[in-house]
């Protein structure tokens, strides 16, 4: 009898069951599409060829878990089954009781849906928080060196990463492993592999070792050139090594290998950018380069608006430390003209001349520019007046030197936690930044300060381990590290100690008194110095009955007196002989009585300081105020600190 159209349907339903029973009871997908090489006892590794679409985490599990999540889940739908079928009619009258009860119910739910949703809220967000660097490095690290290795290696697409990918968070450590498992067969190029390995992961001096016997074939990527795990200076090595290094190109730090990373001011890049998240090394780095330009012979302005970044710094020689926000504002104002002067200098003395006639190397410590620089705005917006700038004259001042610096000898290490276009007065003048050295620092950091080196080596949290850009190439770097006693006595050594103290560059608005070294013999006429004037001999000691610091105001310094046979000397503000009683103006009192105080200052002492003398009368809307007052004043207001490092 012909086999009717029923009958045939019930044998292909039943023999799709028996399939269907026998992919539960091996683990298999329920569709009957065998995607990776998992089998019942072994976990799969990759996607199978030819296989489409996308392949879900379960399908690399091996057949015993799935079996087992599968029986566990369908006892317990039995078992619910079973006891809501066992007594109809109980459970009818629990359900008709409950709905007559709801709004209490809902009531009494209540206080726990609520705890609830709250307990779920912190777990998630507890959640994000712990995996955060384990999604960014799928989604920088893994994700892009899966689609670079899975057509060479012969894997699918759908193969998911993590599974032959093993790459740690801190993958970039000293001491860290990464370890690629291989397919079977081998059909593939090793350095076609490697090469791709090391420019996805921004890996440099690494070694390759290849197992490629057994069921599990992998290779192992470790570090093999790496920098030092730490760079002291009290090493006798190192300090020799300190102690050979050109004026102009303080070490940095050692890279890979121990070769020493630094960077020429004059060849290179005359500034200095440092950007860094907090405990990232900001002040050590700058403390390195610092002790060694003093060594030298260098002057060091630190603008510091967080007062104890440098305390190493306080009261050595020719260091200027300002704290103060007038301070810095007024320092950045004289060294702006300072650099136009120099320009001047360099101006007269031509091609060819001798660039320490110039001056002494200056260098400019700004530390945390993303706070100083509000700063400076907020003090000009409250010292200005009619007429003045917009922009703060500190911040323009800065810009200049930047712009200008590398024939001036005039030097900027800028420190920033985020160096931003914004934080920095435009990207103009970020790019006047050519060496960058950046430290903890995030992708998005990288991205906008080192664009042109890609990938960005994954940030390290290793203690003073740093990258240092130059000239579009990244060299990690173990950042030198001084103690603040060391590096005290570094910069007390050396050139600044042995030199001739002589008179210093013109006077800064802040109380510092800088010394020029001694010009050489039959050279040109030095800026700084009157050629008619013998050679200064050390100041004898003032009389009993002098007071110093009044005259220390009133009296010109003869390196600045006008000289018509030296077109290079600058001529200073006429400070004509005046009354002390004589009602004057703030301006007035600035071009006449205290040339070394500007007049945005000394507006800013007047709305700020309680010691400011109170005006004697008023001319027009000008508040007039007795000239003695003021000079007193100036005599005993807080000064920026300079001196010797002799603190007893």
């Amino acid at each position: 009898m012909a086999q009717t159209k029923f009958d045939k349907q019930v044998e292909k339903d039943a023999e799709s069951l028996m399939f269907g029973i026998g992919r539960v009871l091996a683990g298999r997908d329920l569709d009957g599409v065998k995607r990776t090489d998992a089998t019942f006892w072994r976990a799969g590794t990759r996607v199978l060829p030819k296989v489409e679409g996308k392949v879900r985490r379960r399908s690399y599990k091996p057949g015993w878990r799935r079996l087992s999540f599968r029986l566990a889940l369908g006892a317990g739908v039995a078992e619910t089954g079973y006891l809501s079928t066992r007594d109809l009619d109980a459970t009818r009258e629990a359900l008709q009781e409950l709905w007559e009860n709801r709004e209490t119910a809902l009531a009494a739910l209540e206080p726990g849906g609520i705890g609830a949703a709250s307990v779920l809220t912190v777990g998630s967000a507890a959640y994000m928080v712990l995996t955060r660097e384990r999604r960014e490095l799928m989604r920088e690290w893994v994700g892009p060196l899966h689609d670079a290795l899975h057509r060479p290696l012969g894997l699918a697409e759908q193969t998911e990463p993590r599974r032959y990918l093993h790459i740690p968070k801190n993958f970039s450590d000293d001491d860290a492993e990464i370890r690629i498992d291989l397919p079977r067969q081998l059909g593939f190029s090793r350095e076609v592999v490697a090469d791709l390995i090391t420019q996805k992961l921004a890996l440099e001096g690494v070694s390759f070792s290849w197992y490629p016997e057994g069921r599990k074939p992998y290779v192992l990527v470790k570090k093999t050139r790496k920098p030092p795990a730490k760079a002291v200076f009290k090493d006798p090595k190192t300090r020799e090594l300190v102690a050979k290094a050109k004026e102009s190109a303080p070490i940095i730090g050692f890279g890979a290998g121990g070769r020493i990373i630094s960077v020429d001011l004059d060849a290179e890049s005359p500034h200095i950018l440092v950007n860094a998240a907090p405990g990232g090394g900001k002040s050590v780095t700058l403390r390195c380069i610092a002790c060694q330009m003093l060594h030298h012979g260098s002057h060091v302005f630190v603008l510091d608006t967080k007062r104890i970044s440098h305390p190493w710094a306080r009261g050595v020689d020719n260091v200027t430390y300002c704290a103060d926000v007038a301070d810095i504002h007024d320092q950045l104002v004289a060294l702006g003209m300072e650099g136009r002067h120099r320009t001047r200098v360099a101006d007269e003395l031509g091609i060819g001349a001798d660039p320490k006639a110039i001056g002494p190397r200056l260098l400019i410590l700004l530390e945390e520019i993303n706070a100083t620089m509000k700063q400076l705005a907020r003090y000009w917006e409250k010292t200005r007046e009619s007429g003045d700038p917009k922009v703060s004259p500190a911040i323009d001042a800065l810009n200049e030197i930047l712009y200008m610096g590398r024939q001036l000898r005039m030097h900027v290490l800028l420190v920033a936690q985020s160096a931003t276009a914004r934080a920095l007065g435009g990207p103009e003048v970020r790019e006047q930044f050519s060496t960058r050295i950046l430290a903890r620092y995030s992708v998005n950091a990288w991205r906008m300060l080192a664009p042109e080196v890609h990938p960005a080596p994954k940030s390290t949290k290793h203690p003073g381990r740093a990258q240092v850009v130059i000239g579009g190439s990244a060299h990690e770097t173990q950042v030198l590290f001084f103690t603040d006693a060391e590096a005290r006595e570094w910069a007390s050594t050396g050139a600044a100690a042995t030199e001739p103290k002589h008179a210093g560059l013109p006077a800064q608005p802040s109380p510092a008194v800088l010394h020029n070294p001694a010009p050489p013999a039959d050279s040109l006429a030095d800026a700084w110095s009157d050629p008619a004037l013998p050679p200064t001999a050390a100041d004898p000691a003032p009389a009993a009955d002098v007071d110093v610091l009044a005259d220390a105001w009133n009296t010109k310094p003869p390196a600045l007196a006008a000289d018509p046979g030296n077109p290079v000397a600058t001529p200073p503000t006429n400070l004509a002989p005046v009354d002390d009683d004589q009602a004057v103006g703030l301006r007035e009192a600035h071009q006449h009585h205290l040339p070394d105080i500007t007049v945005a200052a000394l507006r800013y002492a007047r709305a700020n300081d309680r010691t400011f003398p109170k005006p004697v009368d008023r001319r027009g809307a000008e508040l007039l105020y007795r000239s003695g007052d003021l000079k007193r004043w100036a005599r005993n207001r807080p000064r920026a600190t300079t001196g010797t490092t002799d603190l007893d």
